[in-house]
């Protein structure tokens, strides 16, 4: 493929955007003005992707202006952060931070606190409360642009979150107490303040589902499934999604079936139904099938990365086949060394798409063919409306606190869904340099991944192999 004929392919894929008019000050998001997720009159639907803000009370500058340039640049009806919004090592939360959900805090847990002295039991309380106050200052700043300009979003959570102290729960309910926050209450599933029509299916903290529905509101056309991908694993590495998310994945499509079939038979014009609604899902994490996007290559080959744990040893580029112009691999795929079936689930259960963060340099879009072989028969009408096979995006940081590209290559990802084909969105990134411009800090970190050069402070070095000892102690624990 020529360059002419590679910039005119990267071209087509570029939604239009318009900003928004001078003087309208009604809800940027068109859904927030309906008060529901659905497709606009001119049969588009928007999700604006946030990724690995990873800050801490006090967020970057050049964050906020990235956040607030890509809102008034794209007009989405919702945001989806996924992961890392919280840098759980940052120093405000040296008294409570932990490096594993397992692990006792670095000051003190409730326990051996309250085993020493009632005072030592209240200076970690009192140690919380700031941790408390700390995130909630996080969400503040990263979600104020987005209430300003009447907004909805949704959030799930990453490695880094939980570190502050804080399970992703009481996380979760901090950012509920903020105007637009669409994940779900376990007493209430309905997203009153935003969108009182919208229908939300809950499983845990992180992980729940949004359908979005057709113009005239009969049908869900597809679902925005929201995953807690999980943290770390005992045995080394990350970890994977719970087996209760994994089940809830699976059978989502199915369930905003019934829902909407309930719907369609109470209207007079409707069509009938397909038994599942095609969905695509968020989450931290890249699944190892992420690899499949990715060709060997020698060690010296120009810009041949190396392949993190399982995949260690050996080097890739992208492969140009199967991914989009302009992606580009700035560092190993950081996936699980266990494959927990996800990729199976997405397989044969009517996903058409998946988008993931975690790898702050990378930033691709591919699709890898898929086998619906096995699929079960309630899905034999929805599959081959899902065509083409699983397309797979990775994103980088748009946070500035962190390590990642430089500075200019920050970006929030735009995620552009037609009517008329809706499995087959449309995506960009809305890179910092084009949207605003020089940053205005004088320091963002896009060092090389590598044990010498990443902080202490992000915690052990996760890119060395998995050793005989913790493979052994990962099949005991199974």
């Amino acid at each position: 493929m020529t360059e002419l004929q590679n910039a005119a392919k990267a071209a087509a894929t570029r939604p239009r955007i318009q900003p928004a008019e001078e003087g309208d000050d009604r809800p940027l998001s068109v859904s927030a003005r309906l008060g529901r997720l659905q497709f606009h009159q001119s049969g588009k639907f928007r999700v604006l992707q946030l990724t690995d803000i990873q800050d801490g009370p006090k967020v970057s500058k050049d964050t906020v202006k990235l956040i607030e340039a890509s809102l008034d640049a794209t007009r989405p009806d919702i945001v989806i952060f996924t992961g890392n919004q919280i840098a759980g090592y940052d120093p405000a939360y040296a008294q409570t931070t932990r490096k594993r959900r397992w692990s006792a805090s670095v000051g003190t847990t409730r326990e051996t606190a309250s085993s020493k002295s009632s005072e030592a039991s209240e200076r970690f309380e009192a140690a919380l409360e700031r941790t408390r106050a700390s995130v909630r200052a996080t969400v503040e700043q990263l979600v104020r642009p987005l209430a300003d300009r009447g907004i909805p979003w949704a959030v799930t959570f990453g490695n880094h979150d939980f570190q502050c102290g804080l399970g992703n729960a009481e996380i979760e309910s901090i950012c509920r107490e903020f105007p637009g926050c669409l994940n779900p209450d376990p007493a209430r599933l309905q997203a009153e303040q935003y969108l009182p029509s919208q229908r939300v299916f809950a499983c845990e903290p992180g992980t729940f589902a949004l359908p979005v529905s057709d113009v005239d509101h009969t049908t869900s056309v597809l679902g925005l499934v929201l995953l807690d991908s999980g943290d770390y694993a005992r045995s080394g590495g990350y970890g994977s999604p719970s087996a209760e998310a994994l089940r809830f994945l699976a059978e989502v499509p199915e369930m905003m079936a019934t829902q909407s079939q309930k719907r369609v038979e109470s209207h007079e014009t409707a069509k009938s139904q397909e038994q599942a609604v095609p969905c695509m899902v968020f989450q931290h994490f890249p699944v190892q099938q992420y690899y499949q996007l990715l060709k060997p290559a020698a060690t010296n080959a120009a810009r041949a990365i190396e392949g993190y744990r399982n995949f260690a040893g050996k080097h890739y580029v992208l492969d140009e086949e199967k991914t989009l112009p302009g992606s580009y691999l700035g560092e190993g795929i950081s996936c699980p060394d266990t494959d927990s079936g996800e990729f199976a689930i997405l397989e044969q259960c009517g996903y058409f798409a998946i988008s993931a963060g975690h790898d702050h340099r990378n930033a691709f879009v591919g699709t890898v063919p898929i086998s619906r072989n096995s699929a079960d028969a309630r899905m034999a009408k929805v599959l081959p409306k899902v065509i083409g096979g699983l397309m797979m995006i990775a994103s980088p940081t748009s946070g500035f606190g962190s390590y990642g590209p430089v500075p200019q290559k920050r970006a929030a990802r735009l995620i552009e869904f037609d009517i008329r084909h809706p499995y087959e969105p449309r995506t960009q990134l809305l890179e910092y340099g084009e949207l605003v411009g020089k940053p205005s800090a004088g320091k963002a970190y896009a060092y090389g991944m590598t044990s010498e050069s990443k902080p202490e402070s992000e915690g052990v070095d996760l890119l060395h192999r998995p050793t005989w000892w913790s493979k052994l102690l990962s099949w005991m624990r199974k």
